[in-house]
């Protein structure tokens, strides 16, 4: 009987063992398959578990990106679709005012400024050039100066630019056209997104247009910007907020006119709603009325 069981494998007595001892302690017997099975269900789970999540980053960064590159392509056929329509009012004053820009002196007549020789044209002068051909073709042109009070919503400021007034439609009443010769500029930021800075390329440096198709181009970068903004996770200037752009072109302003021979500075415009100042006091008219008489006898004497 020794003899058996010493021939028998170690791996067998231990196990027999093991049952006996379940046998007399009445425990249950231990089942290691079922716990390494458990463990590698257990740990299967959550890989797939980490994987589900990665999966759904993926998809959601995915959808992000696709409304994304959706928001700016949708702004670029608006704002296409906003400038390629025209009047042949607009066309007109539009062939005039680049003819006057590629035609218009290299030296500007200001000709000095800090002593320093203009080599080309500043903005007023450009301005007085492109209103004063204008004028010439017929046009009631006129350079406006807009200015407006600070509010809640944005700060004060002024700004220049030129206006056609045509009265000469009976059905659509009075028309106004804004000539703006910065307009891309108006746009620009400093730290824009690579998007939004292809949608200001879209604009056209010269604006010519009405004040419908002005407001809804107005419109359409106002909302670029304020994304640019949020996804950079910043906050807005309210000089980039579309009521303060609105207000450079609509608010109340005043038409300067332009009928001097000589070139005026902006201090010295005079405004056309404006009564002129008389240039001499109340005290001089009298005299000044009676220089001729005196002159007169001045030379009966001699």
């Amino acid at each position: 009987m020794v003899g058996v069981m010493a021939r028998r494998p170690l791996s067998h007595r231990i196990l027999t063992c093991h049952n006996r001892e379940s046998e007399f302690s009445g425990d249950h017997a231990i089942n290691i398959s079922d716990t390494i099975f458990s463990f590698l269900d257990e740990e299967g789970s959550s890989t797939e578990s980490v994987t589900d999540d990665v999966y759904v980053e993926d998809e959601n960064e995915e959808k992000e990106n696709v409304e994304y590159n959706q928001f700016w392509e949708t702004q670029r056929q608006l704002l296409q679709s906003v400038l390629c329509r025209t009047t042949t009012l607009e066309s007109q004053i539009r062939s005039i005012t680049k003819q006057t820009l590629k035609e218009a002196s290299k030296n500007c007549s200001c000709k000095m400024v800090n002593n320093i020789s203009i080599t080309t044209s500043c903005p007023n002068c450009l301005m007085k050039e492109v209103c004063t051909s204008l004028q010439n073709a017929g046009f009631n042109s006129a350079i406006c100066k807009s200015k407006w009070k600070s509010s809640p919503d944005i700060p004060s400021g002024e700004h220049t630019f030129i206006d056609v007034i045509d009265n000469s439609s009976t059905m659509k009443g009075e028309v106004r056209i804004i000539i703006e010769l910065n307009f891309r500029g108006e746009f620009e930021l400093a730290k824009a997104s690579e998007e939004y800075n292809r949608l200001v390329k879209c604009l056209p440096e010269v604006f010519v247009g009405k004040i419908e198709r002005l407001l809804s181009v107005i419109k359409i970068l106002c909302n670029g910007a304020k994304k640019c903004m949020k996804d950079k996770k910043m906050h807005i200037a309210p000089w980039r907020k579309q009521k303060y752009v609105q207000a450079k072109w609509l608010k109340t302003c005043e038409r300067m006119s332009t009928t001097s021979k000589s070139p005026l500075s902006a201090e010295e415009h005079c405004y056309s709603n404006r009564l002129s100042r008389p240039k001499a006091s109340m005290l001089t008219v009298d005299l000044l009325g009676n220089i001729p008489s005196l002159c007169r006898n001045a030379v009966e004497v001699v």
